[in-house]
């Protein structure tokens, strides 16, 4: 516990000298904002948000509920688009401090104690320069005292992209792409798996699928939109 909050402080200490050194900026308009996120696009995402909890059975996914927030659409489409495919690895920053003021999202969020970003290849990861799943995944972990798990889930292939697919070719694309280790690390944790965006959930449950053989005590995902 102790470490944990050493290594808690450490990083925020570390995000106030890289905020001396690159004042923090709005990622909608580009204004100085410390929160990154200024009052008035704060208010244009607010007129978006929709925190929705969808509860499934264990036959219907290997998860038993879904938490996003906003439709695919508008402002946070391009938001999202921009983080992911246009270098703009700040963003992550906009994305998580408009998501964390909302009470409800961060009092369902410290339900789970485990949480883990859907993780990318090797190769995409070098080609991109991050995850995006795991930069908004630590974020959340330090502002709400879950434990950030990055070791325990990998992608060992890298495949065409989801979003190039439709259902069926999605479902058979992700198949035997992921890999499990340090299972002790997740027995009877209650785990939160963290994404983008939620499309037919094809990567979600295969994820959560393998996670399952650390026999967890249970699982649940959450993404910033859904399709």
């Amino acid at each position: 516990m102790i470490n944990s909050e050493i290594t808690i402080k450490k990083q925020k200490i570390s995000q106030i000298i890289l905020n001396l050194i690159y004042p923090p900026v709005c990622g909608i308009c580009g204004k100085i904002s410390n929160n990154f996120i200024c009052n008035k696009c704060q208010k244009i995402l607010e007129k978006q948000e929709n925190l929705k909890i969808e509860k499934f059975s264990e036959k219907e996914k290997n998860f038993k509920e879904h938490i996003y927030f906003f439709k695919y659409e508008g402002i946070i489409r391009k938001i999202i688009l921009n983080y992911k495919f246009k270098d703009k690895a700040y963003l992550y920053k906009t994305i998580v401090n408009f998501l964390l003021k909302n009470e409800k999202l961060f009092e369902i969020i410290k339900r789970y104690d485990t949480i883990i970003p859907v993780p990318i290849s090797k190769k995409r990861k070098m080609k991109r320069g991050y995850n995006q799943s795991e930069l908004i995944a630590k974020e959340i972990a330090i502002n709400s005292g879950l434990t950030l798990e990055t070791t325990s889930l990998s992608k060992t292939k890298n495949i065409i992209e989801q979003s190039k697919l439709n259902k069926e070719e999605r479902m058979k694309n992700i198949q035997g792409v992921y890999e499990l280790k340090n299972t002790k690390k997740l027995l009877n944790k209650n785990i939160l798996l963290v994404d983008d965006i939620y499309t037919t959930g094809s990567t979600a449950n295969e994820c959560c699928k393998i996670l399952k053989e650390a026999k967890p005590k249970s699982i649940g995902v959450f993404t910033i939109a859904k399709d």
